[in-house]
């Protein structure tokens, strides 16, 4: 690793430390290293299929042909994914006290996995289904998914996943959250994200104007918001980069 790297992660470090109210705002990348593809780039989701199939029109008009990819690349992957170090470190940063919340653009309850208590799932979650029909929620089990596309165990309406589809509005309780953890922070660690995916991008951009916060970013490339309001850059994977921010603090 460079040694201007080394210096930046105990001057990263350092910033965390030196906070009065510090959040993470996490996009894709993080959930990477756990064996979950991301959605864009030259090896992402959006390179082998259609976005059409997570347009909410679509998925109620044709979910014989949008639940089977929807299985494929979002529940078949997250069955078998576990936290990375990156989970781990954020978990620990929050137990002592440094990290206050997490807002994550991730619907795979990875960091909830790993211990951490306050996330605001801005895109909404892989965990719960809802019926389309009656509105009852379940809690995702295999046996929903059995037969395809998935139908509610109550009056056979159809199923959908609780994350945001496209044409869907953020869900209300987590759009609240993420807002008023925002206008309290100091500093935010930025974590795994291009900063591409509205409206949620935005929200870097508000702590910065709201209280001029510390922006510090881990990303394996530059995003949109290094050469913007980036504070600190860490070049790197966050599983490895995290666990080392860890050792000076």
């Amino acid at each position: 690793m460079p040694n201007n790297l080394d210096n930046l992660i105990k001057k990263a470090a350092k910033a965390l430390k030196r906070a009065n109210y510090a959040i993470t705002f996490t996009g894709a990348g993080i959930s990477v290293e756990s064996g979950i593809p991301p959605f864009r780039g030259p090896t992402g989701l959006w390179s082998k299929y259609s976005p059409t199939i997570l347009d909410l029109y679509h998925f109620k008009d044709f979910p014989e042909e949008s639940w089977p990819t929807i299985k494929e690349i979002f529940y078949d992957y997250w069955e078998t994914a576990k936290p990375n170090p990156a989970h781990y470190g954020l978990a620990e940063l929050e137990t002592k006290g440094i990290i206050k919340e997490i807002i994550t653009q991730n619907i795979d309850n990875l960091h909830q996995k790993a211990g951490s208590k306050r996330v605001h799932e801005f895109h909404g979650t892989l965990k719960t289904l809802t019926c389309m029909e009656c509105y009852h929620n379940f809690k995702y089990d295999p046996i929903l998914l059995k037969k395809l596309p998935a139908s509610c165990p109550d009056c056979h309406g159809l199923l959908k996943p609780n994350f945001v589809f496209f044409s869907e509005a953020i869900p209300e309780q987590a759009k609240i959250s993420s807002i008023e953890a925002i206008v309290k922070v100091d500093l935010i660690l930025v974590i795994g994200t291009l900063g591409e995916v509205m409206p949620a991008c935005q929200l870097p951009y508000l702590a910065k104007k709201t209280n001029n916060a510390t922006i510090i970013e881990i990303n394996i490339e530059e995003s949109n918001f290094t050469r913007k309001i980036t504070d600190i850059f860490l070049k790197g994977k966050a599983g490895e980069i995290l666990p080392k921010i860890l050792n000076f603090i």
